[in-house]
């Protein structure tokens, strides 16, 4: 079966350092290991600011310009 170099790396390291299964374990607990209704809500959505002006317009090439090209 196929692992990646990634995986193998993170693997060793996991050996190699015990304590970050402990840490891993802590963060996960933030978010996952509790019951949704005891989670901090996320921020509101902010959305992007409408347009302000900094827009490029294109403008349509006069008969001349046109010509030259």
């Amino acid at each position: 079966m196929y692992e990646s170099e990634h995986t193998k790396f993170i693997r060793a390291y996991l050996e190699q350092h015990p304590e970050e299964r402990a840490s891993q374990a802590q963060g996960r607990a933030v978010w996952w290991d509790h019951a949704g209704d005891q989670r901090t809500p996320p921020e509101p959505a902010r959305h992007s600011p409408k347009a302000g002006g900094n827009e490029y317009l294109f403008k349509p090439l006069s008969d001349n310009e046109q010509e030259e090209k």
